[in-house]
């Protein structure tokens, strides 16, 4: 979904003008550190976005680009087929843009975004890359609904059970960090379904029950915030920017991040419960530090105490 939230920046660019990173970030559901990667991603493509600088600062895209989508050059042609490499629905539709070009740019491009391989499942390291696989016919059914306002029929595996199909009323939808979500009532209760675990949909005619207009962006912090109180536990904890991902891809939530002094990330997240939370930051080692809560640092000390007794008698 990388790929989606990188056209999504752009478009609201041309829509908006400049925009700050806080901007961006708050439209885009994601950190500031997220958009300024992303900003870095575009510009190295080959897309014309260049920062202003100073109090009334931000990004922007040259005027030329904002105003004349359709007739992309042959670097911007290529930008947009790169970043819609492999991503299903977007990179058909970013193929019908190239396909407007004039036949020698779109022979370029063709031929230049096969040289490129955008988000590969594997990593240096060799750690396979955490992709949650998402219907792609329930998800355009989950859309239609939510822009039709109509009720939904989802067949749901929530973790741990069987799958069940429910009816909900859908508000809207929502990603952060490359996961899809599905924020609905049932029953007149609030419910958030992950769009990865919608097995299938189904679109009914009746109307939705749902208000008419709707802050998706009140709504989701929210609901964020009883997921947080429902039995986890926040932490805060300071880590390298190296293992940053690696750390996100524990966690249940995020609740702020900042860089600190020494160039350390020191981020608020939570965990499932206690125990998650030692076994996630013990595999990060020296280059995490946990802040708080204190019972957490006692546990780790406690471990580490206990393997440098045992090394230290051989």
């Amino acid at each position: 979904m990388r790929a989606d939230r990188l056209v999504s920046l752009v478009l609201l660019l041309r829509q908006r003008g400049q925009l700050t990173a806080t901007a961006l970030a708050r439209e885009l559901g994601v950190s500031t550190r997220t958009v300024l990667r992303d900003i870095e991603a575009l510009s190295a493509a080959g897309v014309p976005v260049y920062a202003e600088r100073g109090r009334h600062g931000g990004f922007a895209l040259l005027p030329g680009f904002r105003t004349e989508l359709t007739g992309l050059n042959q670097d911007e042609a290529i930008a947009v087929l790169v970043a819609g490499a492999g991503k299903g629905e977007l990179a058909s539709a970013l193929r019908k843009v190239v396909d407007a070009l004039p036949e020698g740019h779109r022979v370029a491009a063709g031929d230049a975004a096969q040289r490129f391989l955008v988000e590969p499942e594997t990593d240096l390291l060799s750690r396979r890359a955490v992709v949650e696989e998402v219907s792609g016919a329930a998800v355009a059914e989950v859309r239609r609904a939510v822009l039709g306002g109509r009720k939904l029929r989802i067949h749901y595996a929530a973790t741990g059970q069987e799958p069940l199909w429910r009816t909900v009323d859908p508000i809207g939808l929502v990603t952060v960090r490359d996961r899809g979500y599905l924020l609905a009532t049932r029953g007149g209760a609030d419910r958030t379904y992950r769009l990865s675990r919608v097995l299938a949909a189904q679109e009914l005619a009746e109307p939705a029950q749902r208000p008419g207009k709707v802050d998706l962006e009140r709504v989701w912090r929210e609901r964020c915030a009883r997921f947080l109180a429902d039995g986890h536990i926040v932490v805060l904890v300071r880590v390298r920017p190296e293992r940053r991902e690696e750390l996100l891809g524990a966690v249940v939530a995020v609740r702020a991040e900042q860089p600190d002094a020494d160039g350390w990330l020191r981020l608020e997240v939570a965990f499932q419960d206690s125990r998650h939370a030692g076994w996630a930051l013990w595999q990060l080692g020296v280059d995490a530090e946990v802040l708080a809560p204190q019972s957490l640092r006692e546990f780790l000390y406690n471990r580490a105490a206990v393997i440098v007794e045992r090394y230290i008698s051989s």
